[in-house]
């Protein structure tokens, strides 16, 4: 009898880790590493024939942090430093692309960085650096933001002080720059802050809002917008030459993570309001019942309603910290019924930007995570 009440007493001692276990499992995230993420850390977008990006490893890095995986999130920052940044974040900006060439050989296929990215891996490293406390990982942040502010902000007359999509050389020109409107999360912004003041970051923060805001003038984030003395003018995508090019431009698979973060910002962040105030639009469209849509034009007409699953789950958070619960509730159930048992995904097909957006989305919703007014990272299992 003696041995069975020390198998119970052994129990009863584990039972707080096994709850706690239970509680910090994340099954979305668990098949999105199976379905996505090679063992040794490439995220694959099979849509792309495999192609690895740095936004993939950039979320895949903030999902393993959010869901206390150190040995993942070691995992991918060791891939993405040793076949995207030439063996040191600290020293180079990662390239954006990595794949097959034409040739049939892989490595990288664009060197050119894309700063949400960039921005993105930082801010994991600083607050995986903090929440874990790895000072390497803490010190590699604050290098990776010294090197953005050298080759990926620019100050734009009218403007302010703004993160460039990428190198600032590629996406200028005398006269007029290319920004994308989802490249900077407000709560980044302001982490940045914090690990780097003598920096641009607060200033780019405070600036933040009113630019959105004249750039979105009928209330619906674009895509890409262009600057130049005569305001703002959306613009399908960047030409080669630094110029806009391809049409008069839309929002859409770039502009649903607007929203996104909007919605995943502390309402106590300075700006947060106003940049929701200036959402609006989108928020009163999906109130009346209307489905997300796919593309809106720069006036704010409907052009495609015929949006992926991943939009419902990213307007959830957008449409709960607008205080539209009732239309939040009805994207639930959208995202709900379109997730696939068998495989734990998102879709009967599950793409690879759907999962992103839902696994912010819910987690976020789910109360994995939140960001604290200053932009740090809180985290469920801190507590």
């Amino acid at each position: 009898m003696r041995w069975r009440y020390g198998i119970w007493l052994l129990a009863l001692a584990l039972q707080p880790l096994v709850q706690a276990q239970a509680k910090s499992a994340w099954p979305f995230w668990s098949s999105y590493q199976q379905r996505f993420i090679s063992q040794d850390g490439r995220v694959m977008d099979f849509s792309r024939g495999s192609m690895t990006t740095s936004e993939g490893q950039s979320y895949a890095l903030f999902f393993s942090l959010v869901a206390d995986d150190a040995r993942e999130f070691e995992r991918i920052r060791v891939w993405t430093e040793d076949n995207l940044a030439g063996g040191s974040l600290a020293e180079n900006l990662p390239a954006w692309s990595w794949g097959m060439d034409a040739r049939g050989a892989w490595g990288v296929l664009d060197r050119s960085s894309a700063a949400d990215a960039d921005l993105w891996i930082a801010y994991s490293l600083l607050e995986a650096g903090r929440l874990w406390r790895n000072t390497a990982y803490s010190q590699t942040g604050r290098a990776l933001l010294d090197q953005m502010v050298r080759q990926e902000v620019a100050y734009v007359p009218g403007v302010g002080a703004v993160l460039m999509p990428g190198p600032v050389r590629l996406f200028s020109g005398p006269g007029h720059w290319i920004l994308n409107e989802s490249y900077a999360p407000l709560p980044l912004l302001f982490a940045a802050a914090q690990a780097d003041p003598g920096g641009p970051w607060r200033q780019m923060a405070a600036d933040l809002p009113q630019w959105l805001a004249q750039a979105s003038p009928s209330g619906f984030a674009m895509n890409w917008v262009e600057w130049s003395n005569a305001g703002f003018t959306t613009i399908e995508r960047p030409g080669p030459d630094g110029t806009g090019a391809g049409g008069a431009g839309s929002g859409s698979y770039d502009a649903i993570r607007v929203y996104l973060w909007a919605g995943m910002t502390n309402r106590k962040t300075p700006g947060a309001e106003k940049i929701l105030s200036t959402l609006a639009p989108m928020a009163r469209l999906l109130a009346k019942g209307e489905r997300p849509p796919e593309i809106v034009s720069p006036s704010g007409v409907v052009l495609s309603g015929s949006s992926p699953a991943g939009f419902a789950a990213a307007l959830e958070p957008f449409l709960l910290s607008s205080g539209e619960t009732a239309a939040a509730g009805v994207e639930a159930q959208r995202v709900k019924a379109q997730f696939d048992r068998s495989t734990g995904l998102l879709g009967a097909d599950p793409h690879y930007f759907d999962q992103n957006l839902a696994l912010f989305a819910l987690g976020w919703r789910e109360g994995r995570y939140r960001f604290a007014p200053d932009g740090s990272l809180r985290v469920r299992w801190e507590d």
